[in-house]
């Protein structure tokens, strides 16, 4: 299906230089179109004492649509009244994602699981027996799809739907060796990246799409964690947009647990199992009930 006008105006607003998630509400909100804003812009910026914005071509971004058609991806932009909810809710949420799969899982409670990407064996498990209990229980299992804990929650969940969150675009493969698992989540889950397609993966793409998996979540899940950590800044946003934090606790003789320990002592919530998760989050959603089965 070819893309509309608005289309084309929303992505040449979004892919401007310096207009981030919160500018581009902004603008939204003040001159009531991606269209509108587009011509306000330059004289906006003037004369606020700025240099000359060069704002994003019609050609770059009809070369991203066609890009993303190709992929057979599709956007969903904040305005959509499919737009997950719950990442509506948070200040600087993305102006727009491209996906793969099936949107409808996020319709569903969702809970993210994290955490280290050195992860031990034990705590691979720990991460896949919650993700497959969840994912039997209805509740879709948002995570990254990095090394180690992530790859082991998105194993767990992957029959009953799980949600991958990527740093770079909808079409690059990150790590490598997660090649068949990206795809089988985009065909038979679901694939969400907030960077144009092409986009390689860069360490500050990293926290970008964080915020998204926390967004997306009512409750995050920390399963090994080393201090100061990706997987902590992912409970920080969590904890900002006002949502359950919850961390397994692990061995203080293993520095791949101090981080989710350290969480726990300053007042995330101790779980271990599924139930203990959907006991928290009951009362945000009363769908968080269900019976566990074995990994």
């Amino acid at each position: 299906m070819p893309f509309g006008e608005e289309t084309l105006e929303k992505l040449r607003l979004i892919r401007t230089p310096y207009i981030g998630p919160v500018a581009y509400r902004q603008l939204i909100d003040r001159f009531g179109s991606a269209g509108a804003a587009l011509d306000a812009l330059p004289n906006l910026v003037m004369r606020g004492g700025g240099k000359p914005i060069k704002i994003a071509s019609c050609a770059l971004v009809e070369s991203e649509m066609s890009a993303v058609r190709a992929l057979g991806a599709h956007y969903l932009f904040l305005d959509d009244p499919t737009y997950p909810e719950w990442l509506s809710h948070i200040d600087n949420a993305p102006p727009v994602l491209t996906y793969k799969g099936k949107l409808e899982l996020l319709s569903r409670p969702t809970v993210a699981i994290v955490g280290a990407r050195n992860a031990s064996a034990g705590a691979c498990r720990v991460a896949r027996t919650l993700a497959f209990d969840l994912g039997q229980g209805g509740i879709t299992v948002v995570s990254g799809l990095a090394r180690g804990i992530d790859t082991a929650a998105h194993i767990g969940s992957i029959d009953a739907g799980t949600v991958a969150v990527i740093a770079g675009g909808i079409d690059v493969v990150y790590p490598p060796e997660n090649l068949e698992l990206q795809d089988a989540i985009a065909e038979r889950g679901l694939l969400i990246a907030e960077q144009p397609p092409q986009t390689e993966p860069r360490a500050r793409h990293f926290p970008y799409r964080n915020r998204i998996i926390a967004g997306l979540a009512k409750g995050t899940v920390v399963v090994e964690a080393a201090p100061k950590s990706g997987s902590l800044i992912t409970a920080r946003l969590a904890a900002e947009a006002g949502r359950e934090v919850m961390a397994v606790p692990g061995s203080p003789l293993d520095p791949r647990s101090h981080g989710c320990n350290q969480l726990i002592r300053e007042g995330a919530t101790l779980v271990q199992n599924a139930s203990e998760i959907a006991e928290l989050l009951a009362p945000m959603d009363a769908r968080m009930v269900f019976s566990t089965s074995p990994p």
